[in-house]
């Protein structure tokens, strides 16, 4: 089984892996996910942020811009298919969604369609600004239920988080976490696994810090508190053949793309474009179409008549093995 050959020797033996669409390194049948049910659709406002984390799978940083910024009246279209399709959930993400000034106008077309509105935040300075908060509160008191802020919390120790996120930004963050909480916002916190700690260490640090701060967070609830695999790049993973299903006792309709897409806009594309999921933002080969209809019918290259091959290490170490999903 190729899911087996995860040691460095093992990339030695077998190169070539992630390179051919259709057939592992070792000679399998790649694993494909089809599209069960369109139930999220993520919108990638941009890849700009106002820091610069040691280890983001997308590379944001206040100078890049390969991703540039959705506008809302691209977005609408996207919501407009996305509904006829029977998505339930939008989710924004980065770069800092924030940056982009665009976004409430984004999240009031969302919400005022019945979708529930996820966006993935630093809650710092961006989210902070008094033009933001207002527009944000606004929406709150309309949308109470329906709005859910997931801010980024690397650890629940300031000399963690930092080593990942920069100087000086714990305080900042948890000022922008204290208010969203302050003002009755849906709030949820994502950390990372990357600290040596067993899942049940990290979500009781979790608890004592919600706990020293008096926020009404439960850090045993894995939606408020998720807790994702890392997607460095540095390790050998192992490649998903078909027949990794049965072996491990997977199914493939609870992959991330199995349920979501992505929209994008690459810096100097005329039009924004599909992709299977936030993990892909930059891989060209994964590009599905300009719209959700072509993207359920892409074929050739990476796609099987709109199922996704399995034919990148993300695929492979944060959903298949890590058993992570952004939703």
């Amino acid at each position: 089984m190729s899911l087996l050959l995860s040691s460095p020797a093992s990339a030695e033996t077998l190169p070539g892996k992630f390179q051919d669409p259709d057939i592992t390194a070792a000679g399998e049948r790649r694993a494909r996910v089809p599209l069960r049910q369109l139930e999220t659709l993520w919108i990638n406002t941009g890849s700009l942020c106002n820091i610069t984390c040691v280890n983001c799978y997308i590379e944001s940083s206040p100078s890049n811009d390969r991703l540039v910024y959705l506008s809302a009246a691209e977005v609408r279209q996207y919501l407009e298919e996305a509904k006829n399709m029977g998505a339930r959930e939008i989710g924004f993400t980065g770069g800092e969604p924030f940056l982009n000034s665009e976004l409430p106008d984004m999240l009031a077309d969302t919400l005022g369609l019945g979708f529930s509105a996820l966006v993935l935040t630093n809650a710092m300075q961006p989210m902070l600004r008094p033009k933001v908060k207002s527009r944000l509160m606004e929406l709150n008191r309309q949308y109470r239920h329906a709005l859910t802020l997931r801010v980024s919390l690397d650890h629940y120790t300031k000399a963690l988080h930092e080593a990942e996120r920069g100087s000086n930004t714990w305080t900042k963050t948890l000022e922008g976490i204290g208010w969203l909480i302050e003002n009755g916002f849906k709030v949820a916190i994502a950390g990372r696994t990357c600290w040596g700690e067993t899942e049940a260490e990290a979500r009781a640090g979790y608890a004592e810090m919600f706990a020293a701060q008096r926020w009404p967070l439960d850090a045993s609830d894995p939606d408020v508190t998720v807790l994702f695999p890392e997607m460095d790049g540095l390790h050998d993973v192992a490649e998903i053949s078909e027949a990794c299903w049965t072996l491990h006792g997977i199914d493939p309709s609870t992959m991330m793309c199995a349920s979501t897409r992505m929209v994008v806009k690459r810096k100097g594309a005329s039009a924004p474009a599909v992709v299977p999921c936030t993990l892909l933002p930059y891989a060209p080969e994964f590009e599905m179409g300009e719209t959700l209809s072509t993207a359920r019918k892409a074929d050739g290259g990476m796609f099987d008549q709109g199922a996704i091959k399995l034919c990148h290490s993300h695929c492979a170490k944060f959903c298949v093995l890590g058993g992570g999903s952004c939703s």
